[in-house]
């Protein structure tokens, strides 16, 4: 500098914009500002999962023996229903349907038609959830042919999930010409 020289005025600090403290987060101009005592509110959401409508039931059952002109009886074991949709509506009917019963080479003389097969549900066991659950069949003398399918049970007026359990019965009227032998049949559950 030479003397009598006036100094150079200090450069100006560069710009650098509104200042965040060191490890806070960066303001969000979208939240929406409040004043007191005015509330302010966050909108926040969630799903309630769904699932499906399903039915199970035992894999085999086995009924009394019987002779030639009287019926062959018995539990199948515990079928259930299971919805887990959550409807706000929830209904369902559950059917059941027979096979032919046949022994040997299920030829007409070791073959017992489906219509010779009744079905009876009873009343639940176990169920879980609102709604009226109705039985198909409520008691031994209500029993149907099965040979086509037939209510087992019902749900209406339901809400959310819910599930039923039952227990029901088959009878098979043995004809008086039939064979000896094992026979086997397949009695279908379905539920929509």
């Amino acid at each position: 500098m030479q003397p009598g020289a006036m100094p150079a005025a200090p450069a100006a600090p560069a710009s650098q914009g509104p200042q965040v403290p060191s490890g806070a987060a960066a303001p969000n101009t979208s939240d929406p500002t409040c004043t007191t005592p005015t509330g302010c509110d966050t909108t926040t959401t969630f799903t309630v999962s769904t699932g499906a409508l399903t039915i199970s039931v035992p894999a085999t059952a086995s009924l009394s023996n019987a002779a030639p002109g009287t019926s062959a009886t018995g539990a199948l074991g515990t079928v259930t229903v299971s919805d887990l949709r959550a409807n706000l509506v929830a209904a369902w009917t559950a059917t059941a349907a027979s096979s032919d019963f046949t022994t040997g080479a299920a030829a007409p003389a070791e073959t017992i038609p489906a219509t010779d097969v009744s079905y009876w549900s009873g009343a639940a066991t176990a169920t879980t959830g609102t709604g009226t659950f109705t039985p198909g069949q409520a008691a031994v003398g209500d029993a149907v042919a099965i040979d086509t399918a037939q209510t087992a049970f019902a749900l209406t007026d339901g809400v959310g999930n819910n599930t039923a359990a039952w227990n029901p019965h088959v009878i098979v009227a043995v004809p008086a010409q039939a064979v000896a032998g094992l026979y086997t049949g397949t009695i279908t559950h379905s539920v929509a």
